[in-house]
């Protein structure tokens, strides 16, 4: 057994002639050697995701995706290999987003040789049986019809902003698929999608952890046993034009009221500004945190709702975890403020007051003071995105996604470190804005909270308990703050109707 020396992630870039034309294949490995951890992490992206839907057809790269999980392969049914991972305390898993089809997995490493087989076969010899496709298909479209839409309206509400932004784009749809998608996929569908996108030339392959060369090399192995070929990446998906705002009210009866708005931004990882503009939305929205300012704002000083957050990248499953994940790679972000759920009646109030908080940070950027704090408690927090050698394997698969050199997370530490105020707000004054919102919302009162919005009347809240004067002199101007979204530009969906087709 080699074991290999302790040192940080270590990418492989393999440039393997092709022998014609000149021609160039890229074989590539990143490997994340911490030989002190006794179990071994994998992290197998391919290049594909809901994006590569063909129309009519939304969901197959879900399907596809959660069949090399939870499905059979060639030598075990689905059955047998969840009985033969228990014993092991190992399983595998997969993500599939817009344009990153993830299979991840960890075991201890003695236990490798019974585990690599079982992880091997799930990509390269799915079994696609029917009872298997009919199950995971059934339980997409459970989710589409009535998980999203019946028991998650602050999910719900973030897919309606995703779907109003990027509204004809391979965008639009929820990764799980539409309703009409779904039920037009076919188990052929299912097998050509596997066989174009699931290569070895679309294939980047990840380890971490206590493994050994041999490992690396049964990978490698079996990657070669894939097909060849490439198939040509489409295009990053244009948002639609927006030119002051408009709303997407999603009408759901007995519903409170879930409010998502944002715009599309164009800095991402390893741009300059990138992390300069995450300490700017760390004060304003850090996520499940009670630093944030909208948190403050809306929660602590008012008692609105659970929490009010934003976001310059996509953070789905955002009720179920605190960090930030990974394998959500995206050539297209939003910048996106969630306000969770709260009574209709002060919906209007709490939009305001949201936007009207980003509006000020727009114009007048952070002080000195908000500046140092943030950074000194960034410098601390983002020691805890990724904790494990899983978790900064993640981040190093999304880092080749970002065409990232070296390391993201340490590159955030590194300007962190030498970030200025004066970066932060031209920052701030290049990326965001407060003029031109998607925004959309989950409501039980669709119809009087559009007639509310657009008649912009003031939205006065009252509350159970006593309050400041100076939290009660406030709400006089929240409730006045002009919005300005007239009625042409909202629209009312059933959610019967949304993500329908």
């Amino acid at each position: 057994m080699i074991r290999r020396p302790a040192c940080p992630l270590v990418v492989l870039s393999l440039l393997v002639a092709a022998g014609c034309g000149g021609s160039e294949r890229m074989d590539d490995m990143v490997l994340l050697p911490v030989p002190e951890d006794p179990t071994v992490s994998f992290d197998l992206w391919f290049a594909v995701g809901s994006l590569d839907d063909p129309p009519g057809k939304e969901g197959l790269a879900y399907v596809t995706g959660q069949l090399l999980a939870q499905g059979a392969t060639a030598n075990n049914s689905y059955e047998e290999i969840l009985e033969k991972l228990y014993p092991l305390a190992a399983s595998y898993d997969v993500r599939v987003d817009k344009e990153m089809t993830t299979l991840t997995g960890r075991v201890h490493r003695d236990k490798l040789d019974e585990y690599l087989p079982l992880l091997v076969d799930a990509f390269l010899r799915p079994a696609f049986r029917e009872d298997d496709f009919e199950r995971v298909r059934s339980d997409a479209l459970n989710y589409v019809r009535n998980t999203l839409r019946y028991a998650s309206d602050e999910e719900l509400g973030k897919a309606a902003l995703w779907l109003d932004v990027f509204e004809g784009t391979g965008y639009a749809h929820p990764v799980q698929g539409t309703v009409a998608g779904l039920e037009a996929i076919s188990l052929d569908d299912v097998k050509r999608f596997y066989a174009e996108h699931f290569t070895r030339d679309n294939l980047v392959i990840g380890v971490g952890g206590g493994y050994d060369d041999a490992v690396v090399e049964r990978l490698r192995e079996a990657r070669a046993s894939l097909p060849a070929g490439r198939p040509a990446a489409r295009p990053a998906p244009e948002p639609r034009p927006l030119e002051g705002r408009r709303v997407l009210l999603v009408s759901k009866p007995g519903a409170d009221a879930s409010i998502s708005f944002g715009f599309p931004i164009d800095v991402r990882r390893g741009d300059p500004d990138f992390y300069a503009l995450w300490v700017a939305n760390s004060w304003l929205g850090e996520h499940r945190n009670s630093s944030s300012h909208l948190y403050q704002v809306i929660r602590e000083a008012r008692g609105l709702n659970y929490g009010d957050y934003s976001y310059i990248e996509a953070f789905p499953e955002g009720g179920q975890r605190t960090m930030p994940p990974t394998n959500v790679g995206r050539r297209q972000q939003l910048f996106e403020v969630w306000i969770r759920t709260l009574p209709n009646e002060q919906a209007h109030f709490a939009l305001r007051a949201a936007v009207r908080e980003l509006a000020h940070l727009v114009d007048h950027g952070l002080t000195e003071e908000q500046f140092e704090l943030t950074r000194s408690f960034l410098s601390k927090y983002v020691l805890h995105f990724a904790d494990t050698t899983a978790a900064r394997l993640g981040y190093a698969i999304d880092d080749r996604f970002y065409g990232i050199e070296g390391s993201h997370l340490e590159n955030f530490r590194r300007r962190l470190a030498d970030l200025t105020l004066e970066e932060v707000n031209a920052a701030i004054r290049r990326h965001l804005q407060y003029r031109n919102l998607d925004i959309a919302i989950v409501t039980g009162d669709a119809e009087r909270l559009a007639e509310a919005l657009a008649s912009d009347a003031p939205s006065p809240i009252s509350y159970a308990a006593p309050k400041p004067p100076e939290i009660l002199a406030e709400d006089e101007e929240i409730a006045t703050y002009p919005l300005k979204i007239p009625r042409d530009r909202i629209r009312i969906v059933p959610v019967t109707e949304i993500f329908e087709r």
